[in-house]
């Protein structure tokens, strides 16, 4: 009888579901993993819950770091900031699937593998996003001096992006808020950021600007339409290197406008 490990839809959660199907199902290719709240029943099926335990999500990076190597090891990681309901089991079969290689830490070259490929889809998908707000996120001077950003996107990037800008503003304290998953990054300056979880959302940050960010923003959106050049406007382009759908808390395209 196949088998369903139920679990949260965090980090902590997909891995102690991979942990526990690891250790009662890895040559099951049938296993596979579920979250709660979007359990299908199926016949002839069995759930199992999971208890989340970082002890078992931590022997579980030990193991990929050990047998599948670090392109694996980088693409799971991203893998699991996905938004995609498959992603566990996608996982869970491709250290299956690993361990019929001569060379484990090759597994990602086997893309002929359907779940190896979507575990590296997965990985590009984030990969690119997570890439992408780097770029476009905009921080804001609050009034208590905090620099405050705003982004609202498809997979849970937080953990991808937190290192970037911890690195860039190690003296600054700075929060960003996923409005997609109810979630906040926090770097205190000189200290390590954490991420929060607010799915109740009953924290509220006052969005209270400083004098001298509001000076900024209308310098900047002074600059930005003394530079443009109406007769040479491509708007096609622009999309192609600025897309749409990151322009939301973008304060030079905050009124809508494109140039």
């Amino acid at each position: 009888m196949k088998r369903r490990y139920i679990c949260t839809e965090t980090m902590t959660g997909v891995l102690s579901a991979i942990y526990d199907a690891w250790t009662y199902d890895r040559s099951d290719q049938e296993a596979g993993i579920v979250f709660w709240g979007s359990v299908q029943q199926e016949m002839f099926c069995e759930y199992r819950e999971v208890r989340e335990d970082e002890k078992k999500a931590q022997a579980v990076r030990r193991l990929i770091h050990r047998h599948l190597g670090e392109e694996a090891e980088l693409s799971v990681g991203y893998a699991l900031l996905s938004e995609d309901p498959g992603k566990g089991t996608a996982i869970l079969r491709m250290m299956m699937e690993a361990r019929n290689l001569p060379d484990g830490k090759k597994i990602m070259g086997h893309l002929s593998h359907p779940e190896v490929r979507r575990v590296f889809e997965l990985s590009r998908n984030v990969g690119r996003e997570t890439h992408a707000w780097k770029e476009f996120l905009r921080f804001q001077e609050l009034e208590g001096g905090i620099l405050y950003a705003s982004i609202t996107p498809h997979n849970f990037v937080l953990p991808g992006i937190a290192d970037h800008f911890s690195n860039r503003f190690p003296l600054e304290d700075f929060v960003i808020c996923d409005e997609t998953h109810a979630s906040f990054l926090i770097h205190p300056k000189q200290k390590p950021w954490l991420i929060i979880r607010d799915e109740e959302r009953k924290w509220e940050i006052e969005k209270s600007f400083s004098e001298k960010e509001k000076e900024w923003q209308r310098l900047w959106k002074g600059f930005k339409k003394s530079v443009t050049i109406q007769e040479r406007k491509n708007l096609k382009l622009q999309q192609m290197n600025m897309p749409l759908r990151y322009r939301g808390e973008m304060i030079e395209y905050r009124d809508g406008e494109q140039s």
